[in-house]
């Protein structure tokens, strides 16, 4: 099975300067440097403009990272210099900035953060006033305003220029948001909780808000230099959390990333979920309260085999997208699914969120584990994940995997090998040079053996390395 990557195309022209999730690269780099960032600032500003006399109002948040300040400012200056209205909140998680973009009836919704990258990487995602990420047709529209405004000065009079202020209870705002979702008749008290903040936006927030419902909060990765987010902490080492659960006998432990849209959960026993499992579990529980409208959730081709099987057996249906939260989102939208996610750690709870909310995530595990009075291993002792080997191939190009005859062709012989006990997915990253083959079986040895076969005909066909 071949997946291509997304055509991200809206009429007639290609989209250049966005990506599947924003624009992300080096920061300081094109386009995130000054110049480029002022012309974005105006676009959004012109895109956005108010009617009747009313000035735009944007809001923008960012994760921790040194180059949040360069690009905060760089884009409120484009914004101001078009007779917008900035609001600057400061470090917040993603799902923060989406949801303050809509409560505080902003035009749009900037979040600056290269989620889970390294420090020197960073990122725009930007959210209509409904709070969710803009379509790709609107991505378009302001492509051709940054082109526009290249080297051509089209700002209001002085006398229009717009200002910047500073929300300082934004944190606040968010943290009640967060307290709301959680069931009032319930409490965390007596719960022991562990929390990764991985020095990036939520290093305020999380801990706040868990410790604010009662639980008695143990944290790490939360004092942010500027450089040090998801530098060894956060969702991509797990294993911090899970060497504090066993060494404190902690309940529960929550990983977060840098912009804390996702959240890798780990359990009384030092054992690690991902989303996968995390879908399961609420899956079920919405199933088993009638709360699952259609009995369906949405996630990702890459979510595992063991998911499918799980929702099967307990007669869910699992309706898969393309790699990406804001395909998930469109097809709960499309579909009335409430629940859905990717294997990453993304999960979405539509009837609170319009987008992936590792807090959220947490609290909405941890109030299953309230009612039900079982602990966070016997929630995930029905799910079975099966072994998974996924191999990377650096492409030059990446022309359509079926027209190449030996790809084809080796694709198809290890799928029948693989017949019902196994699945294969080559597809292209949305974001790098990157051919990815991932497969699925009972036999972790048979997956590794199958993922690097097909992985080296990729790269004798295309070019690259493994």
């Amino acid at each position: 099975m071949t997946e291509q990557s997304e055509a991200k195309e809206s009429g007639t022209k290609t989209k250049v300067y966005f990506g599947t999730d924003g624009i992300r690269g080096t920061a300081n780099a094109f386009p995130l440097e000054p110049f480029f960032l002022v012309r974005l600032g105006r676009a959004i500003a012109e895109r956005f403009k108010g009617e009747q006399g009313h000035r735009q109002r944007i809001l923008i948040g960012k994760d921790t990272r040194l180059s949040g300040y360069m690009i905060e400012t760089s884009i409120a200056a484009g914004i101001t210099a078009q007779g917008g209205t900035v609001m600057l909140v400061g470090p917040l998680p993603t799902a923060g900035v989406a949801y303050l973009t809509k409560s505080m009836r902003a035009d749009a919704g900037v979040m600056i953060s290269a989620s889970h990258n390294s420090f020197d990487d960073n990122g725009i995602k930007l959210f209509g006033s409904d709070g969710y990420k803009l379509p790709d047709a609107v991505e378009l529209e302001l492509e051709n305003l940054i082109d526009r405004f290249n080297g051509v000065a089209e700002g209001v009079a002085s006398a229009e220029v717009g200002k910047a202020q500073r929300i300082d209870d934004a944190v606040g705002r968010y943290t009640v948001f967060l307290k709301s979702c959680f069931p009032r008749e319930l409490t965390l008290e007596g719960m022991r909780i562990g929390v990764d903040c991985a020095n990036g936006a939520a290093y305020v927030v999380a801990p706040q808000t868990f410790a604010e419902l009662g639980a008695e909060v143990v944290v790490r990765g939360a004092s942010p230099n500027g450089r040090n987010i998801n530098a060894g902490f956060g969702s991509l080492y797990p294993e911090v959390m899970s060497e504090l659960i066993l060494e404190q006998n902690l309940d529960i432990g929550v990983s977060l990333d840098g912009d804390a849209d996702r959240a890798i959960l780990v359990d009384e026993k030092g054992r690690v979920l991902d989303g996968d499992a995390v879908l399961a579990i609420c899956a079920l529980d919405l199933k088993q309260r009638g709360m699952l409208p259609g009995d369906a959730v949405v996630s990702t081709v890459m979510s595992n085999l063991g998911l499918s099987r799980f929702l099967s057996e307990n007669k869910i249906a699992l309706h898969r997208t393309a790699v990406g939260d804001r395909y998930v989102l469109e097809e709960m939208l499309e579909r009335n699914v409430i629940l859905g996610g990717e294997q990453s750690g993304h999960t979405i709870f539509s009837q609170y969120s319009t987008a992936g909310d590792g807090i959220l995530t947490a609290l909405m595990v941890l109030s299953i584990m309230g009612r039900s009075g079982k602990r966070l291993s016997e929630l995930v002792g029905g799910f079975q994940k099966y072994p998974q080997s996924l191999v990377n191939v650096e492409v030059a190009t990446k022309p359509d995997l079926e027209s190449i005859d030996p790809i084809r062709v080796v694709i198809e012989s290890k799928e029948r090998e693989l017949g019902n006990a196994g699945r294969i997915l080559v597809r292209y990253s949305g974001t790098e040079n990157k051919a990815r083959v991932m497969v699925e079986c009972e036999d972790e040895v048979t997956c590794n053996q199958h993922a690097r076969e097909v992985a080296e005909v990729i790269e004798r066909e295309i070019g690259g390395s493994v």
